[in-house]
């Protein structure tokens, strides 16, 4: 299988399929040119919210986790007292 001539032809296969589903090859040009850049803002704008949330959940809980396993001492201590 030559992977070189392969890929693009799949990759223009998927374009294809996209058209297809999201009827967009009724469109005229300048229709699609806003649908595809209106897509592809949305789907941008929902990738950096995913990083930022993911990331800022993650901080979280490694903090939460430490808390709890970083001074096991130190909880024992306060529990006495």
């Amino acid at each position: 299988m030559d992977v070189k001539r392969s890929t693009p032809s799949y990759l223009y296969w998927l374009f294809c399929q996209f058209e297809l589903i999201t009827c967009s090859y009724l469109m005229e040009p300048w229709e699609k040119v806003l649908f595809y850049s209106f897509n592809l803002a949305m789907a941008g704008l929902l990738l950096y919210t995913a990083y930022v949330c993911v990331a800022f959940h993650l901080s979280s809980a490694f903090q939460l986790l430490w808390g709890f396993l970083g001074s096991p001492r130190e909880n024992a201590l306060s529990v006495v007292k």
